[in-house]
C-alpha cells in the first residue's frame, strides 16, 4: 500500500479539502513508515522517500533493517523492533521507542535521522509498527529558531504584539504589558479599541487594516497618548506594522511592534535647541574680534546677543579696567558703557547707558554684584521690587517697567582671570524666561568676547605706549628659557660706533613657550633706535596676547604703517618644548639657518612676507619641528651684507662657517662676528642663536 495520496477531509472540519500546506509537519518532512510484525516494510510515505531515497516500490514489503541499516547496527535495531512490538518501553512511552539513528540512504551515505517508534494494533489483533522519522539536523534547527523566537519575543525590550484578521490580540510580550499598562489577560481575544479605549484606536485599527488589505508595512508612524501605566504623563511611541504570513502565503494577522520613544524626543528638541545655542556661538565666532578695536568689538557681542538671546544688551566695561587699574572686588563699581543693541525700539534702550558715558552703580545694583563676584546674576522673573536693583536710577527702573522686562540676566567678562566688565540681558517681548541654559549660552558667548575685548585692551594700551616711547635700550641678555639654550650678540655699526635699528628678543609666554624676535629697522641713530624700543615693547606686549606669529607680525605692521616709521624687517618664532615645535613668521627679513645633528645647516625656505610698515599685507606662520640638539640661527643683514659681494655669495659663506665640527652657543656667535664682519662696516648686526634642549618632568633641560 502506498501512502502517496491525502485523506479526503470533511468539508465542514478544520484543515478539510480546501486547508493548503505549510505547517510545521511540512517544515519537519515527517516521514511516516509501517511495519508489520516480520519487519517488512507495508505503508511508505512521500516524505519517507524524500528523507531516504527509495521510493515506494522500492521500499514496500522489504525488510526495513537491511534496507535502511548497516550490518554492524542491524542487531540493535532488531532488538528495539522487537521491543517496539512487545509494548515494552523504550525511551518513547510506554510502547515504544524513540531517538536518534543513523540510516543508510539509497545513494550510500548516512545520515542522523530522529525517530519515534510506536507499535500499533488493527480490528484483526494483527500488530504493526509505526515510525515518525525526520532528519535530525532539520529538527534542530527548528527547535533553535522556535526557542530563538520565543525568547526574543519575550525577553524583547520593544512591545511587541500578534491580532488576528478580526483585530483580535492574540499575544503581547512582556514588554506592551509594561507600556500600555494592563496585563496579557486584559489584551488577548479582545479588539484593539476594547482593550485600549484610552489611545486613538481609530487611526490604529485602520493602520492595521491597511496592512492586511495591502501586505505593505507601516513603519514608525508616531502615536501619543496616555496609558495606565503612566496616566499623568503623555508619552510618545514609534508604532510599526506589517502583515502575518504562512509559509503558504496565508495570511494569519498583523504583527505590531511599539517602541517608547518619549525620551528620544524631547533628546532630540533638546538637540534642536543645543544646535541652535552652537549655531549662535559659532556666529559669535566670526563676528566678534573681527578688529582689535575696543569699541567695535563691544558692539559686536551686542549685536550677536540680540535678538536670539535677548531684546536688549548691552556691553559696559569698569573704568579702572580700562585705565590700566585693579578691579576691586566689593563695593561699588564705575562702567564705562561701549555698546547696546536692541532686536527693536525700545524703551529699556533709553534705560541703559549711551556708549562712551561712566556711570556708578552701587553695591546693591545686579551688575554690580556680577563683576564684583565673578558670577553670573539671572532673575527669571523681574517683579516690580527687582526694577530698583537692576536700573542705574529710579527714571531708569521706570523706563524699564515701560518696557515690559519680565526677565533679566548679566554675566561677567572674564579673561585671563580678570573681570573686564559684564554683559547685560534683558528680556521684553520674547516671552520666555531666561533659563540656565540661556546662562550657559551667554557665558559662553561672554567668555569668547571677553579674550577679544581684552586683546583689543592689550593692543590699545601698546599702541598708546608705542607712540610715547622716545628710547629703549637694548635688551640685556636674555636667559636660557625653558626647552632652549639661548645666545646673543648685538654688533652696532663699526663705521661710526653707533645704535642703529637693529634688535633681538627672548620673550618668556605662558605654557613654556618662548618668542624668539630678531628685527631690523630701516636707518640708523636715534631716530632708528626709538623705533627699535618702541617696536621691541609692542612686540612684547603683543606677544602676551599668546597670538600667532603671523598675527603679531600683523598688527606690528599696522603699528608701524600709522606711526609713519621707516619700513622695518623682522622674523616672529615661537618655540613650545612639550610639542617641540616653532611656529615662525617672516616679515621681508633674512631666511634663519637651521642646524640639525649630523645634517648640513640649512636656509629656511619660508614665505618672506612683506617688510613691517607697507601696510594691509598677509603673513603666514610655518611650523617647524625642532628635537633636542637642533639649533636655529637669527640675524639681521648687517651680517651678510657686503657692498662688493652678492647676497647669495654671502648667505653661502655664513652656511659653510655653520658647517664647521660643533661649537657652544657662545662660540658660534663669536665666530660668525668674526668670520662675517669687516672693519668700518655701515650697519649694526644682530644675532640670536637657540638651541633645543630636553625637558624634564620638573622644566629642567639638558
Amino acid at each position: 500500500m502506498r501512502a502517496t495520496e491525502p485523506v479526503p477531509a470533511h468539508p465542514d472540519q478544520p484543515g478539510g479539502a480546501s486547508s493548503a500546506s505549510g505547517g510545521l509537519l511540512d517544515l519537519l518532512s515527517v516521514a511516516a513508515v509501517v511495519l508489520d510484525a516480520e519487519g517488512r516494510i507495508v505503508l511508505w510515505s512521500p516524505q519517507a522517500e524524500e528523507l531516504f531515497g527509495y521510493s515506494a516500490d522500492e521500499a514496500l514489503g522489504r525488510y526495513a533493517g537491511r534496507l535502511l541499516v548497516e550490518e554492524q547496527h542491524l542487531k540493535l535495531v532488531n532488538g528495539l523492533f522487537e521491543q517496539v512490538m512487545a509494548g515494552k518501553a523504550g525511551g518513547g512511552g510506554a510502547s515504544g521507542w524513540a531517538g536518534v539513528f543513523p540510516m543508510r540512504h539509497r545513494d550510500g551515505s548516512t545520515r542522523l535521522v530522529e525517530f519515534r517508534n510506536m507499535r500499533l494494533e488493527d480490528d484483526r489483533k494483527d500488530l504493526y509498527a509505526l515510525g515518525l522519522a525526520t532528519d535530525q539536523a532539520t529538527l534542530r534547527s527548528v527547535e533553535r529558531d522556535l526557542a530563538l523566537s520565543t525568547r526574543l519575543v519575550s525577553q524583547s525590550p520593544i512591545g511587541l504584539a500578534v491580532v488576528d484578521t478580526d483585530l483580535r490580540y492574540v499575544t503581547v510580550n512582556p514588554a506592551l504589558e509594561r507600556i500600555n499598562g494592563l496585563s496579557a489577560a486584559e489584551h488577548v481575544g479582545r479588539k484593539v479599541h476594547e482593550a485600549l479605549p484610552f489611545l486613538d484606536t481609530e487611526s490604529i485599527e485602520a493602520s492595521m487594516r491597511e496592512v492586511l488589505a495591502t501586505g505593505v508595512p507601516i513603519l514608525d508612524r508616531e502615536s501619543v497618548g496616555r496609558t495606565p501605566a503612566a496616566p499623568d504623563r503623555e508619552d510618545v511611541w514609534s508604532v510599526s506594522f506589517y502583515r502575518l504570513e504562512a509559509s503558504n502565503g496565508k495570511v494569519l494577522g498583523v504583527a505590531t511592534s511599539v517602541v517608547d520613544v518619549t525620551e528620544r524626543r524631547r533628546a532630540t528638541i533638546e538637540a534642536a535647541q543645543a544646535r541652535q545655542r552652537l549655531a549662535l556661538v559659532a556666529d559669535a565666532s566670526i563676528r566678534i574680534g573681527t578688529t582689535l578695536d575696543l569699541d567695535v568689538t563691544a558692539r559686536e557681542l551686542a549685536d550677536v546677543s540680540v535678538p536670539q538671546l535677548a531684546d536688549v544688551a548691552a556691553v559696559d566695561v569698569l573704568d579702572s579696567v580700562l585705565n590700566g587699574r585693579s578691579a576691586a572686588t566689593s563695593g561699588p563699581a564705575v562702567f564705562r558703557a561701549l555698546a547696546v543693541a536692541s532686536a527693536y525700539p525700545n524703551e529699556a534702550v533709553r534705560a541703559a547707558d549711551p556708549p562712551g558715558d561712566v556711570a556708578r552703580y552701587e553695591a546693591d545694583r545686579l551688575v554690580t554684584q556680577c563683576v564684583n563676584t565673578g558670577r553670573p546674576v539671572r532673575v527669571s522673573h523681574v517683579s516690580g521690587d527687582d526694577l530698583p536693583s537692576i536700573a542705574r536710577s529710579p527714571e531708569a527702573a521706570a523706563l524699564l517697567a515701560t518696557a515690559g522686562l519680565h526677565s533679566y540676566l548679566a554675566v561677567p567678562l572674564i579673561a585671563r582671570g580678570k573681570v573686564l566688565g559684564a554683559l547685560d540681558l534683558k528680556r521684553t517681548r520674547n516671552p520666555e524666561p531666561f533659563t540656565a541654559d540661556d546662562e550657559v549660552l551667554a557665558g559662553e558667548l561672554a567668555a569668547r568676547a571677553a579674550v577679544c575685548i581684552d586683546n583689543a585692551r592689550w593692543y590699545r594700551q601698546a599702541r598708546n605706549t608705542a607712540l610715547t616711547l622716545q628710547r629703549s635700550l637694548l635688551p640685556q641678555q636674555p636667559p636660557d628659557q625653558p626647552g632652549l639654550e639661548i645666545a646673543s650678540r648685538y654688533q652696532p655699526a663699526q663705521a661710526a660706533d653707533e645704535v642703529g635699528g637693529d634688535w633681538f628678543d627672548v620673550i618668556p609666554l605662558t605654557g613654556d613657550k618662548s618668542a624668539l624676535v630678531v628685527g631690523d629697522v630701516m636707518g640708523s641713530g636715534i631716530s632708528a633706535a626709538a623705533m627699535m624700543g618702541q617696536l621691541r615693547t609692542a612686540t612684547r606686549t603683543l606677544a602676551e596676547l599668546d597670538l600667532e606669529p603671523a598675527q603679531v607680525l600683523h598688527h606690528l605692521d599696522r603699528i608701524t604703517d600709522r606711526m609713519g616709521q621707516p619700513i622695518t624687517t623682522c622674523i616672529y618664532a615661537v618655540y613650545d618644548p612639550h610639542q617641540a615645535q616653532c611656529l615662525i613668521s617672516n616679515a621681508g627679513h633674512l631666511p634663519p639657518v637651521l642646524l640639525r645633528p649630523g645634517r648640513p645647516p640649512e636656509l629656511l625656505d619660508l614665505p618672506t612676507g612683506a617688510p613691517l610698515g607697507v601696510g594691509e599685507v598677509t603673513f603666514h606662520t610655518t611650523t617647524l619641528d625642532l628635537s633636542p640638539g637642533d639649533r636655529l640661527v637669527l640675524y639681521t643683514d648687517g651680517l651678510v651684507e657686503t657692498r662688493d659681494r652678492a647676497i647669495d655669495v654671502r648667505l653661502d659663506t655664513l652656511l659653510s662657517h655653520l658647517t664647521d665640527p660643533p661649537r657652544s652657543l657662545e662660540e658660534t656667535c663669536d665666530l660668525l662676528l668674526h668670520a662675517l664682519r669687516q672693519p668700518g662696516d655701515h650697519d649694526d648686526v644682530a644675532l640670536l642663536i637657540a638651541r633645543a634642549t630636553v625637558m624634564t618632568a620638573q622644566g629642567d633641560q639638558s
